[in-house]
């Protein structure tokens, strides 16, 4: 059984909201999946989103593979905390 990461829409008619999950790879868009790993919500400003780390670590460790939209979100959120930092550091010098 092959294992992607990815987002399952909800939400209503140009509203969209998404879970990002651990489902089978043969599994449909919105159908089951394993694990709901985190959310996000493009409609609010900035947009939201939430994950669990330690469990989305978890299932790329058993081989699982985000999509690609996943995948540029992981990377969004992982620059997030460093570019906080650096606005943090710039302010007080």
């Amino acid at each position: 059984m092959s294992v992607r990461i990815r987002l399952t829409r909800k939400g209503t008619k140009k509203k969209p909201f998404y879970r990002i999950v651990a489902a089978d790879i043969e599994a449909p868009r919105d159908g089951r999946f394993l694990e709901a790993l985190g959310t996000y919500d493009p409609m609010t400003e900035p947009v939201a989103i939430v994950l669990k780390q330690d469990r989305i670590a978890y299932w790329l460790e058993k081989g699982a593979k985000p999509s690609t939209t996943v995948q540029s979100i992981l990377k969004k959120q992982a620059a997030a905390p460093e570019q906080a930092a650096a606005t943090e550091q710039a302010a007080s010098a």
